[in-house]
């Protein structure tokens, strides 16, 4: 079941702490407080959909950021994390797949995502959901 995130409570934020570690094996990455989850659920351009499994437990989640830009209204999805142990079920796909609905749905006339090349599931899924690949250069600043 693909849900939209509504509110910051607890368990939510134990929920995120535990999938965002699963993002990255190569970094601790910080995790939010219930502040800044509340912060990204109350935001009208952010969207946080969250996967749950029969037992209502949380094993998934994809931000989506849609925006207005002077091109026209722009959409990206961000962190996508599905729990180890529900990883081949489906999961990625279906919030993927609610992601764009609520993207399009919402005047994006492009939706964009990164993923890191070792990521061969979640490359293959995005192909395979019409994703390609662009021919362009990221960059990226990071303040010091």
């Amino acid at each position: 079941q693909i849900e939209i995130a509504e509110r910051a409570d607890a368990a939510l934020v134990d929920s995120v702490d535990r999938l965002v570690r699963q993002l990255s094996s190569s970094a601790s990455p910080r995790t939010p407080d219930a502040d800044e989850l509340r912060a990204i659920v109350e935001s009208p351009s952010t969207t946080l959909l969250l996967a749950r499994a029969g037992d209502g437990a949380i094993v998934g989640m994809l931000a989506l950021a849609v925006f207005r830009i002077p091109t026209g209204v722009r959409a990206f999805i961000e962190d996508v994390v599905v729990d180890g142990r529900a990883r081949g079920q489906g999961v990625g796909a279906a919030l993927t797949k609610r992601a764009l609905e609520l993207a399009v749905s919402r005047g994006a006339r492009t939706v964009e995502l990164t993923s890191r090349p070792h990521r061969v599931a979640a490359n293959a899924l995005y192909r395979k959901l019409g994703f390609e690949p662009r021919e362009t250069n990221v960059y990226r600043y990071t303040p010091r």
